[in-house]
């Protein structure tokens, strides 16, 4: 067994409709500690259901799913236990609109983790801190953008102490900025306290700084692999239904005219600097 793996999948099976609906159909994969991993794939792909499998908001028919070694398939396991330790942030924001966001951060850690309430509010302050909403502790709900919701969301789920932040399409609902500012959140998160990301997206763009991507299709795992690496295979991703970041196609369609530019280029400035060079030479750089 492998200590640095925190999430592993041993053919995970998800079957409705008394098996006429394979969503997962033998899924296998693992997430090691500290590793920031996107799932993308088409829609019906499976990724969400897999996502609700991890930490049983959906039972797999078959197959097994640990968390740091312990199988929490298993009737007997603390199911409750591992949740705590494997937060999920939805699409929606699911907070409560009479509350303060201060209220909405104390509710679990006193309800669940049994907390007095002054230590519920300095640890909610502290997180509130974290992800850059102290200044609105004290707001309701219908005040904020919804990227602050989500970030307030984040801190919700660390209040609960995590080892590993689940986002099920957590940035579907807004905007640009909005999703910008969730997943620098993330990130820093990940760079600062060593949590582990697992971020389901419809964005390929938002697995640009990712360590993996895995990519799904009829309920398996087609693709797996570094951002460069899944997104220099255009086509692949094109059988797929799938297009890689607006860049790659954008690399992808000069090659196509001629030039010879490498589809490793996945952000705006390596991309630009691909096709100066390209046009340029080598004293460009």
């Amino acid at each position: 067994m492998n200590d640095n793996v925190i999430i592993r999948a041993d053919k995970v099976q998800k079957y409705f409709n008394g098996g006429a609906i394979k969503a997962l159909d033998g899924v296998s994969t693992q997430i090691q500690k500290g590793e920031v991993v996107v799932v993308i794939g088409p829609s019906g792909s499976g990724k969400s259901t897999f996502l609700r499998c991890l930490n049983l908001l959906e039972l797999p028919t078959g197959g097994k799913i640990f968390f740091k070694g312990a199988d929490i398939t298993d009737p007997r396991a603390d199911i409750n236990l591992y949740r705590q330790k494997m937060g999920m942030v939805f699409q929606h924001f699911n907070l409560f609109p009479h509350m303060t966001i201060l209220k909405n951060m104390t509710l679990a850690p006193t309800q669940l983790l049994k907390k007095s309430r002054e230590a519920a509010e300095a640890q909610a302050m502290t997180l509130l801190e974290r992800v850059g909403l102290a200044d609105r502790a004290n707001a309701y709900p219908s005040q904020l953008s919804g990227g602050q919701k989500q970030r307030i969301a984040i801190a919700g789920v660390l209040a609960m102490e995590p080892e590993c932040i689940v986002l099920d399409e957590a940035t579907a609902m807004l905007d640009p900025a909005g999703r910008r500012e969730v997943l620098d959140t993330v990130h820093r998160l990940n760079r600062q306290r060593g949590i582990t990301v697992v971020h389901i997206t419809h964005h390929m763009s938002e697995a640009e700084d990712a360590d993996r991507v895995i990519v799904m299709n009829d309920g398996v795992v087609a693709m797996d692999g570094t951002p460069r690496d899944i997104f220099s295979r255009v086509e692949e991703l094109r059988s797929l239904g799938l297009a890689a970041p607006d860049t790659v196609e954008l690399l992808h369609r000069l090659n196509g005219h001629g030039m010879s530019l490498p589809l490793t280029a996945i952000t705006v400035d390596e991309c630009a600097r691909a096709i100066f060079q390209a046009l340029h030479g080598a004293e460009g750089k």
